[in-house]
């Protein structure tokens, strides 16, 4: 008897949290640690940022009141975004079968067509939430405003912050975010949370000139007297972490504290479900309905505790 590929489970509710946590959080930045993760915001949540001035004054006996304390906030608003898939279970039935035999990347080996089509899925949507996180649109579908769209367009952003960026190679990245910490401020410099985001691109070429350099004054063999062979992992620059950002533009980055970043989901909420619909029963066919509900967003607290390298700002 011929095998057939059958699928009569439809997930959603409890399981699709899971499901939908595994696709949005397996974004790199995010699942590195790279931001502040803020789930379950059912419509929008209001990031509240204080400035003060001239909290110190002379001592005396009286109470005196100082300080111009102003309260102001942003908003993150999670955006709802979608999969609606149709495809054909004879397309996979090969791929399927070969997962079956051990062909395969996935840490838990499915044992139906469903799982494999959920995973295949799912690693999908992380890798277009990763790109979305720093350069996605919300005028495009499928999108919300990622870090650089929103950053581009702040008139707050300090024009001390902002660093004209050029293209990045092995060459000049020692000067580039050389420039990037100078414009780091006294009272952000130091902190534990602070790193400078990059584009793969300045990452490899930081990398690349870690291998030798002898104008940079790291010597014939490079850091370590490793020339070519460095390490990816818990790269410093001037005293900073640098984080790798899969999903940001090429010869962008921004320095800011993982506090000052935030990604925000309904993960748990009633507008997130998954749903894999075999329609055999229904109309005949070989075909399968992926369906993905999510909400997801970004969004920053103090503008002007963020350095930006190679983001264009059109509003001031």
């Amino acid at each position: 008897m011929a095998t057939t590929t059958s699928i009569t489970t439809s997930y959603a509710g409890e399981h699709s949290g899971e499901f939908i946590s595994a696709a949005l959080l397996s974004a790199n930045t995010i699942a590195q640690g790279g931001i502040t993760v803020k789930p379950n915001i059912k419509f929008k949540q209001v990031v509240s940022k204080l400035s003060t001035d001239g909290l110190l004054k002379d001592g005396s006996c009286d109470f005196t009141a100082t300080s111009t304390i102003t309260k102001t906030e942003r908003t993150l608003e999670p955006k709802a975004i979608q999969v609606n898939t149709q495809l054909c279970k004879a397309d996979f039935r090969d791929d399927w079968q070969a997962v079956e035999m051990g062909y395969s990347a996935f840490d838990v080996l499915p044992k139906t067509f469903a799982d494999y089509l959920i995973g295949y899925m799912i690693s999908k949507v992380a890798e277009a939430n990763e790109t979305a996180l720093w350069q996605g649109d919300k005028t495009t579908s499928g999108e919300f405003d990622g870090f650089e769209t929103l950053l581009a367009a702040d008139a707050d952003l300090p024009a001390a912050n902002e660093i004209t960026g050029t293209t990045v190679d092995a060459s000049n990245v020692i000067d580039e975010l050389g420039s990037i910490v100078d414009a780091i401020p006294a009272q952000l410099y130091g902190k534990e949370d602070l790193s400078i985001y990059v584009s793969q691109n300045i990452y490899r070429a930081y990398v690349r000139a870690l291998g030798g350099f002898g104008s940079n004054g790291l010597g014939a063999n490079g850091y370590r007297g490793e020339g070519n062979n460095q390490s990816m992992g818990d790269l410093m620059f001037d005293g900073v972490k640098l984080f790798v950002c899969n999903g940001m533009s090429n010869n962008v980055a921004i320095c800011a504290e993982k506090s000052n970043l935030f990604f925000g989901t309904g993960l748990l909420n009633d507008a997130n479900q998954v749903k894999v619909l075999d329609m055999a029963d229904l109309d005949g066919s070989e075909n399968v309905r992926f369906v993905m509900r999510m909400t997801a967003g970004v969004q920053y607290g103090n503008v002007e505790d963020i350095i930006t390298y190679g983001i264009t700002n059109s509003a001031n």
